[in-house]
């Protein structure tokens, strides 16, 4: 019999103002991936696909593999000792028995000294430039000394939602002032912060750092200067001002930190009928927050390039507040979730990312230069150029079993398991395209375009990709997709098995040989995420009756231990129950035994987990948004209690030793 059984009575779902406002109502609007290439395994003749996988096989099969697990050990895997919390509505972080929890740094926290004081109902731009910003994303524990006692914190702030800020906020005539709070709260943060009495505590320090939509970033790589990134205000076509819509990121093994630009498009106006501004969602008319009508370079019509400077990874170095972020061109142009890094055998980098939208794509880009070990500053000034030159590949996939045996219910085939193999197409490298009918800066700059001409892989909306820290197993998180098998749209394959795919799936990719540099590559399911009690999810084999329902995995993260770690976004989809953070094993007899580690308060998002071995630190977003909902009618009080206005904040969970003990 299940212990953690879903709650009976469950709160409405997430509020569609946070659909609005955080990716423009992606999911009500048709997806732009209008392209016809089918899924390579069905064109596969069945002989051809046996032959192949008989070749990979004789190559080494590298997958991890998917085991059942034997639960009757009845002992944790190393580092997960916790008693699994129960899904719940409550307007609080709920955390396992044993552990402590406290706030870090909340919405409007001065990092500044000459910082003011947060004040909700006198917010200005001047002040929420010097203040932590809304909405954070991915975090980064950097530390700064041999024990890791002080750390840097950096964060992203995805996106505003203007109506839970400001009062009597009307979205058809926002004022200026409203504006460019909204400018200030987007981008990124970073803020020293101390291993304290009462978890992590925030520092002024010459470390902290605002990065909004007015500082300036250098466009590197092989679209710089390019034609197609020239705006009136910048000529060069090399200098931006602003990120936006920072989603998941990752850390460099030089020590910075990449975020990717996700939903860039809903800020941007007046489209028109360009079919490659269609194919990345960006509206033909007004946009939500109507930017348009306070700076000219959010309004298509007067500035058509400006819009091709956004959806890149960016590279920041919290080490150097002093130093100019970076967007690096040669990773592609799309709807960046995240962007990680892994080092070859033989020095080159590795980069992964995924196209966070319905029936977009994985990429990955490997370095033409090697990296320089060491932490001189010349070493670093050299790694930090490595993402600016090599070869940009997407991912092809084919699954092992019949397609007649890929139901779209999530029911596993025969095999009894959810694998096959895969691909890496090339799409460019430096100045050369591999895609017919492309030049290399179309390339980079279409990116999903590129992607389309070749055949790749559409999944359902790839969110954050690592790699194991012991294998080098790549791990995606597939969120979710509903129009999966709708009319007019991709049915069920091996990779993405059920129609109107509400709950997503946990992708293992192992590259041939375990070599970064491979261009073949085996993958399973690890997960087939929903409610345990479904026949047609899937848990590595695990028993059922003893994991946790999950939906929607969203950022993943790993411990010392090699356990992966996956926060959720779920929208309310397993019976209205808070999202959460779980901690899963995927070696030894424990593979599959998915645990909820704790859960964030009502409409609230679990984002951008940090796993060390003194704390663990997540990410709350945007809390209280509840249909119904807004500044003047909050739904929730957290993390202030009282009458407070709910603020999106960093949480850091910890216990004596270490984290799961």
């Amino acid at each position: 019999m299940r212990h953690l059984p879903l709650a009976a009575n469950h709160a409405p779902g997430r509020a569609g103002i946070t659909c609005q406002y955080r990716c423009g109502d992606a999911c009500f609007h048709d997806a732009p991936n209008t392209s016809a290439n089918p899924y390579f395994g069905d064109l596969l003749p069945r002989r051809a696909a046996l032959k192949a996988g008989v070749v990979v096989a004789a190559l080494g099969a590298t997958a991890t593999p998917p085991a059942t697990a034997d639960p009757a050990s009845g002992r944790p895997a190393p580092g997960l000792g916790f008693t699994p919390v129960r899904p719940n509505t409550l307007d609080a972080v709920v955390v396992p028995d044993g552990y402590r929890q406290a706030v870090v740094i909340r919405w409007g926290d001065p990092l500044f000294p000459d910082a003011p004081a947060f004040d909700f109902d006198h917010q200005t731009a001047a002040a929420q430039a010097r203040q932590f910003g809304f909405n954070c994303d991915f975090a980064a524990l950097l530390p700064q000394d041999a024990l890791g006692c002080t750390n840097l914190l950096v964060t992203n702030h995805e996106y505003t939602s203007e109506p839970f800020m400001f009062r009597g906020y009307d979205p058809a005539a926002p004022t200026r002032e409203q504006v460019e709070v909204a400018w200030a709260a987007h981008g990124l943060s970073v803020v020293q912060v101390e291993h304290g009495r009462d978890g992590l505590e925030p520092r002024f320090s010459r470390y902290n750092r605002r990065i909004t939509l007015t500082t300036e970033f250098e466009v590197r790589g092989p679209v710089a200067g390019s034609a197609l990134l020239r705006t009136s205000a910048d000529p060069s076509g090399r200098k931006v001002l602003g990120t936006l819509n920072n989603c998941a990121g990752g850390v460099t093994p030089w020590g910075t930190v990449l975020s990717g630009e996700e939903n860039f498009n809903q800020y941007f106006a007046n489209a028109g009928t360009d079919p490659r501004h269609a194919r990345y969602g960006i509206p033909a008319g007004p946009t939500t927050r109507k930017w348009e009508r306070f700076d000219r370079r959010f309004d298509l019509a007067r500035e058509p390039h400006e819009a091709n400077r956004f959806g890149w990874v960016v590279e920041v170095d919290p080490h150097d507040p002093g130093s100019t972020p970076v967007k690096h061109t040669a990773l592609g142009r799309f709807k960046h979730e995240c962007a990680n890094v892994r080092v070859a055998r033989d020095g080159r980098v590795v980069a992964y990312s995924g196209d966070d939208e319905r029936f977009e794509y994985i990429y990955k880009f490997v370095s033409n230069g090697r990296i320089r070990r060491g932490g001189s500053r010349s070493a670093r000034r050299h790694n930090m150029t490595l993402l600016d030159d090599g070869t940009l590949y997407v991912a092809r996939f084919t699954g092992d079993s019949p397609p007649e045996e890929i139901d779209g219910t999530g029911k596993l085939p025969r095999d009894k398991a959810f694998d096959g193999r895969g691909e890496w197409v090339p799409l460019a490298g430096g100045d050369r395209s591999f895609v017919p009918g492309m030049t290399a800066e179309e390339v980079y700059v279409f990116t999903r375009l590129a992607g389309d001409r070749v055949g790749a892989t559409k999944m359902d909306r790839p969110e954050d990709i690592q790699t194991h820290p012991h294998t080098g197993t790549v791990y995606c998180a597939l969120s979710n997709n509903v129009d999966r098998g709708k009319p007019g749209k991709e049915g069920a394959t091996e990779p993405n098995p059920r129609v109107l795919n509400k709950h997503g799936q946990v992708l293992e990719l192992t590259e041939r040989g375990g070599d970064a540099l491979a261009l073949e590559f085996r993958w399973d399911l690890l997960l087939v995420c929903g409610d345990p009690e479904d026949p047609n999810t899937y848990f590595a084999g695990y028993d059922k009756s003893r994991v946790s329902p999950i939906s929607s995995p969203d950022n993943v993260a790993f411990d010392r231990h090699g356990n992966l770690w996956i926060s959720t976004d779920s929208a309310g989809a397993l019976g209205g129950v808070n999202d959460g953070l779980y901690a899963v094993p995927v070696h030894g007899p424990e593979r599959g035994h998915l645990k909820l580690f704790l859960t964030v308060p009502r409409g609230a998002e679990t984002c951008g987990p940090v796993i060390g071995e003194r704390v663990v630190t997540v990410c709350v977003q945007h809390p209280g948004e509840l249909d119904g909902a807004s500044a003047d009618r909050p739904a929730s009080h957290w993390p202030d209690g009282g009458d407070g206005q709910p603020r999106p904040s960093v949480v850091a969970v910890w216990r004596d030793g270490f984290i799961g003990g």
